[in-house]
């Protein structure tokens, strides 16, 4: 069910789930709120197992402040009602002590979102908020007077991140954003020097605008399209390949039409009603479609061969596109065989440089490509061959990264690539 359908009971639950299971909490660690139209502050409750927390568990503190719930508040309730009480504009709050920004709050530093467009549109501005003791006064107003400065996303000395957002989606998005950029930053940092953009490049592009299709009715194999991308988007979200607001799939239909995501959706919210029937310059009326829908329908258009597309921002491959490190894909026979030579294009913009792009695509010898500071550019002979390319392009580079402290790379000879080549017919 979409979350802004949802009780604030049931959504902090459903969203602290996810945030568990994804280990960005601990059992005790982390709590969220939500401010209700009537001033009503729903809160995670204090001392309850994050990873079994029940609607029944949620507790509400009322503006008169009386309280409703099986529970006390989380301890932290006087920085979520000082925030709230200085910012009017946020109507949620994340709290919680992921592994990568708790790296980055003992070192006392702000991961550079400028490393990707929508990293840095998501996440908006980032401030240092003082060390105070967890649950104090002090640090409610601490953190409160940072978000009063114009933070979005606040840092805490020592101990954390606060995040607030015009809804729980929106603080939730913006948290798993942060902490992937901070994740892909710390993994970066080791393969040498990191590549930011600059202004003109962070500018977000949009589509130009889209003509509407003729309405028509989805054939069998639509349908059957449309739920194959959702289960591998979801599948895709799972094991951490794309985040709740980056990434995008399509697959090719009859003639010049493809079915792909949509724009800015929660990946676990898709539902195969929301693809969008798409072609180099149309769509689905009362639609939008992903930002790289032109970029795709322009691969379909070179490759007659191709039957999916997927742009992916994992963060092991990540790390390699925000750095010159070389990707060696000569370490395993699966590697070489699903990737090839994974060549790399200096930075380019799905949407503005998509012939540029386009271009490189081949499914026989570049079925991968990675873009600096944009992410993987896979394709397929459909979307499970796709799925299974993005996947071990994820593996292939995490491997490198735990090889590192055990020694040099040893790639696999010439020989045994020229055998690859001609046993299993890689280009």
């Amino acid at each position: 069910m979409a979350s802004s359908w949802l009780h604030p009971r049931d959504e902090l639950v459903e969203t602290m789930r996810r945030i568990y299971r994804y280990k960005m909490t601990t059992t005790s660690g982390g709590n969220l709120s939500i401010r209700d139209a009537d001033g009503g502050i729903w809160i995670t409750p204090a001392r309850v197992d994050k990873g079994r927390l029940n609607s029944s568990d949620i507790v509400c503190v009322r503006p008169d402040g009386t309280r409703e719930g099986l529970h006390p508040p989380s301890s932290e309730f006087p920085f979520h009602r000082e925030i709230y009480r200085r910012r009017p504009d946020i109507k949620a709050i994340v709290h919680a002590h992921p592994g990568a920004l708790v790296a980055f709050s003992i070192c006392r530093l702000i991961p550079d979102t400028r490393v990707q467009v929508l990293a840095h549109a998501v996440c908006g501005k980032i401030a240092y908020a003082a060390y105070a003791c967890p649950g104090s006064e002090e640090l409610g107003r601490n953190i409160a007077e940072t978000f009063a400065g114009g933070a979005d996303c606040v840092m805490l000395e020592n101990h954390g991140v606060v995040i607030g957002g015009r809804d729980l989606k929106d603080a939730f998005q913006r948290f798993e954003t942060l902490e992937y950029v901070a994740q892909t930053l710390c993994k970066a940092a080791a393969l040498g020097k990191i590549n930011t953009l600059t202004d003109a490049q962070l500018v977000e592009r949009a589509l130009p605008g889209l003509a509407e299709l003729p309405h028509a009715g989805p054939t069998s194999r639509e349908k059957e399209l449309r739920t194959q991308i959702c289960d591998f988007v979801q599948r895709s979200y799972r094991q951490r390949l794309l985040t709740s607001t980056v990434g995008s799939y399509s697959a090719r239909l009859a003639g010049d039409e493809f079915v792909i995501t949509p724009r800015r959706r929660d990946r676990l919210e898709l539902e195969p009603s929301g693809m969008v029937r798409a072609t180099i310059n149309a769509c689905e009326a009362g639609k939008r479609p992903s930002r790289a829908a032109l970029l795709h329908a322009l691969i379909y258009q070179k490759n007659p061969d191709v039957g999916a597309v997927i742009n992916a921002q994992p963060a092991h491959a990540s790390a390699f596109c925000m750095t010159d490190a070389a990707l060696s894909t000569r370490t395993i026979p699966e590697s070489f065989i699903m990737l090839n030579d994974v060549p790399r294009l200096r930075h380019a913009c799905v949407v503005a440089d998509a012939e540029t792009i386009a271009a490189h695509v081949s499914l026989a010898k570049r079925p991968v490509i990675l873009i600096e500071n944009e992410g993987a550019l896979v394709v397929g002979k459909n979307v499970l061959d796709a799925f299974d390319r993005l996947e071990v392009l994820e593996a292939t580079c995490e491997a490198l990264f735990l090889s590192r402290p055990l020694g040099p790379l040893v790639p696999m000879p010439d020989a045994a690539i020229d055998e690859l080549k001609k046993v299993f017919g890689v280009e």
